[in-house]
C-alpha cells in the first residue's frame, strides 16, 4: 500500500504531510518520559523486524500479493500506539529514502495511512476486542489478529480516498477496488499478527509489555530479523501488491514510472546492480540495520521533560 510519487496531487500530499508531522511531534511529546533505556532496545528491534517482515510478499488472489503493514503488531509489542507510530514511520522513511518503496513526495500520506491511522485503528480495536473476549492473555492473539486485519482495510480506504481526491482515479472505481483486495490482504495481516503475538506470549513474554517481564536478551530477535531479511526475502511472491495491482487495472500505474526518473534512490527495488538475489539479501540487512539504528537512536536522544 506504499503510494509512489505522482499518484497524489500536491494539495493532498501536502495536507497529509502536515498531518503526519503534527501526529509524529505529538507522539514524541507523549513518549518523552518513556523513551530512553526502557524503549531503546525494544523500539529498535521491533522497527527492524517490521522492516524485514514487510519484504515478504505473500500471494493473495488473482495475481495480487500483500505484505505485513505491522502497525497493530508494533503498538501491541511496544505497549503504546504512540511508540507504534514512531516505529512504522521510521520504517516508511527508510523505505522511501533508500529503496524507493513508497514515494518521497507521498511519504506524508504513507505515514498518515499506515503509521497513524493504521496503528490507531489496530490498537483501539485490539484493546476493545481483548476486553470483549475476556481480557485473558490467551485471547490477545485473536483480538490482535482481527484488529490488524481491519486496520489494513481502513488504511486502504483512506488511501483510495486520497487517490480519488487527487483525481488519479474515480472514487466509484478505486474505492471498491482497494477495499476488495485489501480485505483479503487483511486476512494475511491478521493471521501473521495473531501468530506472532501467540508465539511471543508462549516463548518470549519479555518482548511484550508487563510489569513482570525482564528483557532476556537480543540473540533470538536479531537472528529472526537476519533470517527474514537475508534469507526469506528471497522466496516471496513476484505478484504486484494491492495498490500496484489496482493501479494497473485502473490504468494509472504509468505515473509512478515517470517519478522514478525524477527522484532516484540508491537501493531502489531492494537490489544492487549485478548481484542478483545476493543484492536483495544485502539490502534487506542494510535496511533492517538502518531501522534499528534510527529507532534506537531516537529513543536515546529524546530527553524526559524533567531531565
Amino acid at each position: 500500500m506504499h503510494i509512489p510519487d505522482s499518484f497524489l496531487s500536491v494539495p493532498v500530499a501536502g495536507a497529509a504531510a502536515v498531518a503526519s508531522l503534527v501526529a509524529l511531534a505529538l507522539a514524541l511529546e507523549r513518549l518523552r518520559n518513556n523513551l530512553g533505556k526502557r524503549y531503546a532496545p525494544l523500539l529498535g528491534l521491533t522497527t527492524a523486524f517490521i522492516f524485514a517482515a514487510q519484504m515478504i510478499n505473500f500471494p493473495v488472489f488473482g495475481g495480487t500479493s500483500g505484505h505485513l503493514l505491522g502497525g497493530t503488531l508494533a503498538a501491541i509489542i511496544l505497549g503504546s500506539p504512540w511508540a507504534g507510530m514512531l516505529s512504522i514511520a521510521t520504517v516508511l522513511i527508510i523505505q522511501a529514502v533508500l529503496f524507493a518503496d513508497g514515494g518521497i513526495t507521498a511519504l506524508g500520506a504513507n505515514i498518515l495511512n499506515m503509521a497513524v491511522i493504521g496503528v490507531w485503528v489496530g490498537w483501539l480495536l485490539a484493546q476493545t476486542l481483548h476486553k470483549l473476549f475476556g481480557g485473558s492473555q490467551k485471547s490477545l492473539p485473536l483480538a490482535a489478529g482481527i484488529a490488524a486485519g481491519l486496520s489494513v482495510f481502513v488504511a486502504a480506504i483512506t488511501c483510495a480516498i486520497q487517490l480519488a481526491i487527487s483525481g488519479t482515479a474515480p472514487a466509484k472505481l478505486v474505492l471498491p477496488a482497494m477495499a476488495g483486495i485489501h480485505i483479503l490482504i487483511g486476512v494475511g495481516e491478521g493471521t501473521i499478527t495473531g501468530g506472532i503475538i501467540a508465539y511471543l506470549i508462549n516463548v518470549r513474554p519479555d518482548l511484550l509489555p508487563g510489569k513482570q517481564q525482564v528483557f532476556r536478551g537480543w540473540l533470538t530477535p536479531i537472528v529472526s530479523i537476519f533470517v527474514i531479511a537475508g534469507i526469506l526475502s528471497l522466496f516471496v511472491s513476484a505478484w504486484p501488491d494491492g495498490l500496484e495491482k489496482v493501479s494497473e487495472d485502473l490504468g494509472f500505474i504509468n505515473l509512478a514510472d515517470t517519478a522514478k526518473i525524477i527522484i532516484p534512490t540508491p537501493l531502489a527495488d531492494y537490489g544492487i546492480k549485478g548481484l542478483g538475489n545476493i543484492g536483495t539479501s544485502i539490502t534487506g540487512l542494510i535496511g533492517s540495520t538502518f531501522c534499528f539504528i534510527v529507532a534506537f537512536g531516537l529513543a536515546k536522544m529524546v530527553k524526559p521533560k524533567n531531565a
